[in-house]
């Protein structure tokens, strides 16, 4: 599991890293900094409906396989 917001498991890291995609990469498919990729992952920002819809269609998985409720 990766790094994990109190409120918000995710496993961002692991789907982008088995996409084989760079945080810069994912960040410009997805339209979004590179900055906020890496709080995401870090557990230090949780994104928005938008944003977590933007990043699962751009890893080609659901939002569910992204982020969980703890």
């Amino acid at each position: 599991m990766g790094k994990h917001h109190k409120k918000l498991l995710n496993n961002l890291e692991e789907h982008r890293k088995s996409a084989g995609l760079t945080q810069q990469q994912l960040s410009e498919r997805a339209e979004v900094s590179r900055k906020s990729i890496n709080a995401i992952e870090n557990g230090i920002y949780v994104p928005s409906t938008v944003l977590a819809l933007k990043i699962a269609n751009t890893l080609h998985c659901t939002v569910e396989e992204l982020f969980a409720l703890p």
